[in-house]
């Protein structure tokens, strides 16, 4: 999603954050059962103005596995077939609603209450770690992150409620739920999905640490490819190293031309990476530097379709 106003980065500290953060996700098991809940609202209005991480912490590569439905060019991986989205294939972003693809575009993302595209590879948009605004009375109240005050810690740019995953047994209790939209993107024919807001261990005012959105990850991951579905990370630039680990299949960065994010990216995902960028000085530049490599698109900050006032898609 464009994140406005929040880091995408830092709250990493220190190699042995990663080291925990890697044995963590080692010794996790996935979890089975869901609850319900309400359909999702992507719709967001601005990307992110990240703080720089510190550039000591950077790990590297891997590549998991894949499975799914039509789509004509992606490649499969070996242990679960997992279907992986074509490399440097046009992209469209469409999380603010779903309309039909420009010609040309063989990958597409979407919330996961539309419907894939048919024909294409279709990604399904889940916001796994915060609650939206109209979804947090939905949930169990001791799964809302909570301060020394008891308050309710909230993404203050979406009004959204952090999900408590800071221990094993409530990561369990949250990934049900989102194992149940998971199972959803399966059931409509996705090809693979997308849960947003990974970093949101950033904005927790340290409760949650870099282990507890690994350890959470790694958890969606196997129930992901269960349902035989890739699993996208979404931005977190700093832990894309840990994608063997966390069993990330390939990325989707916001604006990583434009914070010079993009190689870390492409190392650590062998070039399967979807590049959005939000204003033209950033498509050009990831142009510049990827053209031939990586999915690129354009949008706008809304997201908008097609006959809104500020609808933008470029791919060049």
């Amino acid at each position: 999603m464009p994140v406005k106003g929040v880091s995408r980065v830092g709250g990493l500290g220190t190699a042995a954050v990663l080291g925990g953060a890697v044995a963590t996700a080692a010794l996790l098991t996935s979890c089975g059962t869901s609850t319900t809940s309400a359909p999702e609202r992507p719709s967001r209005a601005a990307p992110k103005s990240p703080s720089r991480p510190t550039p000591s912490e950077r790990p590297s590569p891997a590549a998991p596995s894949k499975t799914a439905t039509p789509s004509a060019s992606a490649s499969r991986s070996a242990p679960g077939m997992v279907q992986l989205p074509p490399l440097h294939a046009d992209f469209d972003y469409q999380i603010g609603g779903a309309y039909p693809p420009p010609a040309g575009v063989r990958i597409v993302s979407r919330d996961r209450t539309a419907s894939p595209a048919r024909g294409l590879y279709n990604i399904c948009y889940v916001n796994a770690f915060q609650a939206q605004p109209d979804e947090r009375a939905s949930w169990p109240a001791d799964l809302l992150l909570r301060d020394t005050d008891g308050e309710v810690v909230v993404d203050d740019d979406w009004g959204e409620a952090l999900l408590d995953i800071g221990t094993a047994a409530k990561r369990e209790r949250v990934a049900a739920r989102v194992d149940r939209w998971i199972d959803g993107c399966a059931a409509k024919g996705f090809d693979a999905v997308e849960p947003d807001n990974y970093d949101s261990y950033t904005r927790s005012d340290d409760l949650l640490t870099a282990n507890d959105a690994t350890a959470f990850i790694t958890l969606l991951s196997r129930h992901a490819h269960a349902r035989r579905l890739a699993i996208a990370q979404k931005n977190t630039v700093e832990l894309a190293g840990l994608r063997k680990r966390t069993g990330l299949d390939f990325a989707i960065a916001e604006e990583c031309a434009e914070y010079d994010e993009c190689g870390e990216y492409a190392r650590a995902f062998d070039d399967r990476v979807i590049v959005i960028e939000y204003s033209d000085s950033g498509l050009r530049k990831a142009r510049s530097g990827f053209a031939g490599r990586l999915s690129i698109v354009r949008r706008d900050l809304d997201v908008s379709t097609p006959g809104s006032a500020g609808y933008v898609r470029k791919v060049r």
